[in-house]
């Protein structure tokens, strides 16, 4: 017997919320299901888009954050990767540049996907991809 599991969510610890809330939700368009506070200045959020889930929550309390993100954080943040299933990696493309984001075109991997990649606000390496 297996343990019954219907979705995932991982949860990523951002510096600048509302920086991270644009990024997800205006740029790639996923929808703000739940948070922690009403507005974008809030702590914690659940995200959703076509069945795929992503929680933020913020990497500091707010009497306790920095003037700016600490460099060695956001490094380690590089072996960090979310991959998003996405049957049409062109239209994702398209669409992310439409709204200004400089990003690559899709490229085919070795393992043989279609991915375009880039990175979020705080150093995450996002990438959309499918078999190829």
């Amino acid at each position: 017997m297996t343990i019954a599991i219907r979705g995932i969510a991982p949860l990523l610890q951002v510096f600048d919320m509302p920086a991270a809330i644009h990024f997800y939700r205006d740029l790639i368009g996923f929808e703000v299901v739940s948070r922690s506070a009403p507005g974008d200045d809030c702590d914690w959020v659940l995200l959703r888009l076509d069945g795929s889930e992503l929680m933020l929550n913020t990497a500091y309390e707010r009497d306790a954050r920095p003037a700016g993100p600490d460099p060695a954080r956001v490094a380690a943040h590089a072996d960090t990767s979310v991959y998003f299933g996405c049957p049409d990696v062109e239209a994702a493309y398209a669409h992310l540049r439409d709204r200004g984001v400089d990003v690559q075109a899709p490229t085919l991997t070795s393992y043989g996907f279609t991915a375009l990649s880039l990175t979020d606000p705080d150093g995450y390496s996002i990438c959309f991809h499918w078999p190829g």
